[in-house]
């Protein structure tokens, strides 16, 4: 912990820090650095570094900074949903849901909670990037307008995978470091989810959301099984091996005490013992860029904590009637910071001034910054995997066209999250 002294007289080294700490999120801000070939991952690596050398910080106590338990759950998760993913679970689904005979509106519906409900308990990433082709495919051969289901996927499952602690890796981030019981998070922030879906289906089946894609680019329909990004055929035993590892995962988490990262481990490490799909294959759609990403930004954040200025800028604003544990400050800031930084470092910026704060601002931090990433096309990786691969058959989901959807949809998702848990939970 820092001294007063240091608190209230930074050394030449702390000002160091807070600079590479400022470059760090304006690197966060901006997806990368001007004239340099670095991503968000590459920026936090990058940045973990320059602490080091700068304060002399030990190696080993820049590991101890990192919660491993978080890393963990992170990567193993990572793995299940690759197994779902190579087994075809994903597109499987979709095609299924798009095979009733549903009209517009109901299609609309079904898919909107398909991809919440699997984003609750997979990688909404993944969810967005295994769905999202066999999406637009069946949109063009049903002649429907495209626009409005793919922005509905994406932020379904954005605001799906807020309904559990590993639905998204900042929603384990909390999980772990604040303790949160996996039962009871599910049990406040599922209704807001509910809310927030049907809320979204209004939008995209009745409102303006509707007409998101007038005027669009005519799109080209690729054969089934082309492109760079082609689903796995089905195949029922790998699915049924993933589900069933879920499945117990899920039981684990509601009804024990186990760790939930070493319990998530251990379930991995069943479904990597196979016959059929290779280790390679599994491990080779694990992002490990996202993980660099949270093991440099806890570096980066500790070392910046040590300068005792993040803890003097949070006593300020208490001074001024602004609490970071209250509700709506930190809505807002959960809110306002995921649109600057995304919300995995937003997170990572809140979550040490929460300690002690109870299991309402936990389950607040997760919702709002989860939901906030429907806010901009660049809010959430969800987002911008739909946006891409959309673009690849001839369909533009610019960010004028998500704002029609994203912006409204927010703001009520938002209120609907304040509403909740200021005079429900």
């Amino acid at each position: 912990m820092p001294t007063a002294a240091a608190t209230l007289h930074p050394t030449a080294t702390d000002w160091g820090i807070v600079a590479v700490f400022a470059l760090v999120y304006l690197g966060m801000f901006l997806g990368g650095l001007p004239r340099l070939k670095l991503d968000r991952s590459g920026v936090a690596l990058l940045g973990a570094i320059a602490v080091i050398g700068l304060s002399g910080l030990p190696v080993e106590d820049a590991a101890r900074s990192i919660d491993l338990p978080t890393i963990v759950l992170l990567f193993a998760f990572m793995l299940v949903s690759a197994q779902m993913r190579l087994g075809g679970f994903y597109a499987a689904v979709t095609r299924r849901v798009g095979a009733m005979p549903l009209p517009r509106s109901g299609l609309l519906a079904a898919l909107i909670f398909v991809a919440g409900a699997l984003s609750a308990v997979f990688s909404n990433d993944i969810v967005c990037l295994a769905m999202t082709p066999v999406v637009a495919r069946l949109c063009l051969q049903r002649g429907l307008n495209p626009l409005p289901f793919l922005i509905g996927l994406a932020c379904a499952a954005n605001i799906g995978s807020a309904a559990t602690l590993i639905g998204n890796p900042q929603n384990m981030l909390i999980g772990s470091v604040l303790q949160l019981p996996f039962g009871g998070y599910v049990r406040q922030a599922l209704p807001p989810v509910l809310i927030g879906l049907v809320l979204l289906w209004g939008w995209l089946a009745f409102g303006p959301g509707a007409k998101a894609g007038a005027g669009s680019p005519h799109p080209h329909l690729l054969p089934e099984g082309e492109g760079v990004n082609a689903e796995p055929a089905f195949d029922a035993w790998q699915t049924t091996k993933g589900l069933m590892v879920a499945g117990a995962l899920l039981l684990i988490f509601l009804f024990t005490d186990w760790p939930r990262d070493v319990a998530a481990l251990v379930g991995a490490g069943v479904l990597l013992l196979s016959r059929r799909l290779h280790s390679a294959h599994v491990i080779g759609l694990v992002d490990w860029p996202l993980l660099i990403l949270f093991m440099g930004l806890f570096v980066v954040n500790h070392a910046f904590e040590t300068t005792g200025l993040a803890a003097q800028a949070v006593v300020w604003l208490g001074t001024q009637g602004v609490h970071l544990t209250d509700p709506g400050p930190l809505l807002v800031a959960g809110a306002v910071l995921s649109n600057l930084v995304s919300n995995v470092p937003a997170v990572m910026l809140l979550l040490p001034h929460l300690a002690g704060s109870g299991e309402q601002a936990g389950v607040m931090l997760a919702l709002a910054t989860t939901f906030a990433g429907n806010l901009l096309l660049v809010g959430s990786i969800a987002n911008l995997i739909v946006a891409d691969l959309a673009r690849r058959q001839g369909i533009e989901i610019d960010w004028k066209r998500h704002a029609v959807t994203g912006i409204p949809v927010t703001l009520l998702t938002l209120v609907v999250v304040w509403g909740w848990m200021r005079f429900v939970a």
